[in-house]
Formats: C-alpha cells, structure tokens, sequence
C-alpha cells in the first residue's frame, strides 16, 4: 500500500503519445483470450440419503457401552496429544535447521527465490533462471576494476595483473554479453586502499569462464589491479551544459550521442539511450500492453533532429518482469536491434553503463535530453533538446510535500523542487546521464512526474544501477 495520496499520472506527465498514434487500433497479432465456459452443472441425479429405523438396546448395554466408548476417548485424547507435540517439535527443528544452512542470502534476480552466498556462482544453477551462474564477473567503479565472485568468500575479488594475459580481456567480455566487435582494451590500475580481497589468474586450469579459472589471494605482488573496457562508451563532444528541455536550449550533433528516437508509423512516441551496438534501453512503460510488439518499433540514431538520421529495425522487446503499470515501479526495458549500430561516426556512440560502487554524490550534476513537449500541455520538438538536473535524494523526493512516499529504490529523481526545469511528455524512456571522470554514464531512464516542471515534482527515473544484474543478463542470453 502506498501513502495517501498515491502518484498521479496526468496526460502532462511522461506518458507515450499513443492516442493520436492508433486510436483505439490493436494489432492484428493480438490474440484474443478464449471465451469463458459457463459454469460447470452436474448430470448426475441428486439422491436423498437412506435413513435406517431405529432399534431399541437393552439399558445394561447402553452403559457398558457408553463407559467403554469415555475410556476410549480418554486415551484417544491422550494419544493424540503426544503425537501432536511430537510433530511440532520435528517441525521446529526442520524449520530452525533448514533457516540456518539454506537462509536467503542473495535474491535470484527478479524472482523471489534466494540461495546462500556459497552457492552463488559455484557452477552450479540454483536459481529459476540460472541468475545465480550469470552475474559472476562485474566491472566495479568509474576506473572500471574487474572482479569475480567468489562463493568460498562469499565476496567479490578484484583481479590481480599477475598471471593475466591479454586474450582473457576479450574472453571476459563475451562472457559478460559484449560482442568481440566491440572490445576496446584492459588497463592497470593500483591497487584501491579499500580492496582487500583479491585473485589472479589460475594457470593450472583452462582459461574458460573467469570466476571458474582464478585462485584467491590476500594481496597483488605487483600491486596493480585488471581495469577493463569492454566497448569505447561516453564519448561525447558536449563541454558546457544545457538549459533546459521544458523552454530549453536545442543540441549541437554529437552532444548526446547515445540518444535515440523511438518511433511508431513514423510518429515519435519515447526516447532510449544505446548502451552496445545491438541494445536500447527504454522505460517498460513505453512498451507495455499492445505496444509490446518488436515489429510496431522503429529506432532513429544519429541526428538531432526527430525523423532524422539512420532508422533501425527491432527485432526484441524486453520488459522488466516486476515494472508495476500503477506505481511505475521498475520501470525499464531493453530492445534488441535486428541490424548492428556502427560507432564509427561521432554522432553515434553509446553510454557508459554504470559500475557497481559508482562515487555520486546526493546532489550529483546530471543532464536530460530528448524531443518531448517543449512546455506542459504543449507539443513534441523537432530538435533535440538538452538541460542540466542535480539527483535529488530519496528523502527528500519522498518527502509530504514532494511525492510523499512512492519513491522505491528503484528509482531515482532529478530536477529542481522549484521547478522550471524537467523532462516532458514524449521525454519517457530517455537518458538521464552524469559525467565521470571524463566519461557519460546512464544514471537513469525517464519515468514518470506530476505534470512537467513544477514546483515540488522533480521528474523520477528508473534507477539503472539497480538493473545492472537484469540488464547483462539478458545481454548473455540473446548476444
């Protein structure tokens, strides 16, 4: 249950423009559900039950018998006792025995089965969807250290440079779900002051999956750590911010390079952010119910302008299985392309997923871009446009006066609570992005707001930190 009042989602907030698009019109590859049988009704005849006459029973029998059937009951009682306290005390020690060995330690992804630490990425698949066998390798903060799971220590390890060797760089990746093409390189970082835990390569065994081929260690003998780049991401020509979207300012090419328009018959309906050369990530909210369909999409990349630049087929739609159409909770979803992007251009890059342990701060400078509504109640920009939000802590968005309550961890806001500033209607699925360390990161993707750029209703995100572990998955499954 949500706090009173719950989170109103007026035709000015960030919903698709899909009235004018369809119209009531369902695609013809709906399927319609089956009619409901009529309630089952039995052929069989109803009988009334026989009823036996009464016999009479001599009064001496009737008190033998009535002392045998309390004598009977007694023990029966007796009995019955025992063997119910019996079974509470089995039950008691099962319970207590199975909540010590096999106690939710790590969740299995979006399902709510857990299995121990120990049991996480141990070659063995204890989750529903194998989650369990698949997040075992992640990049962890802006310098990109590579570390593996280790279900003997129940921790992560960053990977020494000793006994590394440059073909495992592209190993890993794959592993990871990036194509080969699309491997930039592996540096070395020394050693954190606060990584304590660490691996290096095992050269007794084949090098097949990393977390499979390495042995742990207390300390790195050379001092350096394996920092790698799976793709070239947050390249970007843009040095100064924006204004804003709601009345802002227009993007130069190359600004926001990772920026796409999403299309339906040749009419903008959301935005997305290219994270590889065959992902999109867009809100669940965009591609929910009838719009579902990989064939209803176009994606345009490449231009500022809404109808410009190349246009690309889908050939997958992949919403998170938990997005809540009422509350927007995990508002996220992926669209796999049926034709590779090229980064060869500037004016097609992608984004920089975020790391693990990336440093933000509460009021961290962000930056919105896209061609929704240049004002409340107005119409969708032909150019693209751009402006700069600071994240606002959930404490404060979920503060009485703000949203009151409805902002889960799995989203993120954005904006000023003085408003004038924000993404708009036609903005939902775009990227909210930071710059670290000289690189563009994917903080978050349009979501939901109360109108567009009021006092007190910052624009919410989904929060891609959050669905790091989903989206890789997915990137493995169908890379």
């Amino acid at each position: 249950m949500y706090p009173n009042p719950p989170p109103y989602y007026d035709n000015n907030g960030y919903q698709p423009e899909y009235n004018h698009i369809y119209e009531n019109q369902i695609p013809n590859n709906i399927y319609q559900p089956y009619p409901i049988p009529p309630p089952y009704v039995s052929q069989v005849p109803q009988y009334l039950p026989q009823v036996t006459p009464h016999q009479s029973v001599p009064a001496n029998q009737q008190t033998s018998s009535r002392k045998w059937i309390s004598l009977s009951r007694k023990k029966i009682c007796i009995v019955s006792t025992i063997i119910i306290l019996a079974a509470a005390i089995i039950i008691a020690a099962v319970l207590c025995w199975y909540y010590l060995t096999t106690r939710c330690e790590k969740q299995c992804g979006t399902s709510s089965s857990c299995v121990r630490a120990s049991q996480w990425c141990d070659g063995t698949a204890q989750c529903p969807n194998g989650e369990d066998e698949s997040y075992c390798v992640r990049l962890y903060g802006q310098n990109f250290i590579l570390q593996a799971y280790s279900p003997a220590r129940s921790s992560w390890l960053s990977i020494c440079f000793d006994d590394w060797n440059s073909v495992n760089g592209p190993t890993v990746c794959r592993s990871m779900g990036y194509k080969s093409s699309s491997y930039y390189n592996y540096f070395l970082e020394n050693v954190p002051s606060d990584h304590k835990e660490f691996a290096s390569i095992n050269t007794s065994v084949p090098f097949i999956k990393l977390h499979t081929s390495i042995r742990t260690r207390d300390y790195c003998p050379s001092g350096r750590v394996i920092s790698l780049r799976c793709i070239d991401c947050g390249q970007s020509t843009k040095q100064v911010p924006s204004s804003r979207i709601v009345g802002g300012t227009a993007a130069r090419s190359g600004d926001w390079p990772w920026q796409v328009s999403l299309l339906i018959r040749q009419s903008h309906v959301c935005g997305g952010s290219i994270i590889t050369p065959d992902w999109i990530v867009t809100a669940a909210h965009c591609v929910e119910g009838n719009y579902a369909y990989p064939s209803l999409w176009t994606v345009y990349a490449g231009s500022t302008q809404k109808l410009g630049g190349q246009a690309f087929l889908v050939d997958k739609i992949i919403s998170h299985p938990n997005y809540n159409t009422e509350t927007k909770d995990n508002d996220i979803a992926l669209m796999r392309l049926k034709t590779s992007l090229s980064f060869t251009g500037s004016n097609i890059k992608p984004v920089c997923l975020p790391n693990a342990g990336m440093p933000w701060t509460d009021t961290q400078p962000c930056w919105i871009s896209g061609w929704g509504y240049t004002y409340q109640g107005g119409s969708t920009s032909n150019t693209l446009m751009a402006a700069s939000v600071p994240l606002i802590t959930s404490s404060v968005c979920n503060a009485p006066s703000v949203y009151n309550g409805v902002i889960t961890s799995n989203m993120i806001c954005a904006g000023f609570l003085s408003g004038g500033v924000d993404s708009c209607q036609g903005d939902s699925g775009g990227p909210l992005v930071t710059k670290t360390k000289d690189l563009w990161w994917l903080v978050g993707d349009t979501s939901w707001g109360n109108g567009c750029a009021q006092r007190n209703k910052p624009g919410v995100y989904g929060n891609v930190t959050v669905f790091l572990e989903w989206i890789y998955h997915h990137m493995q499954m169908y890379t």
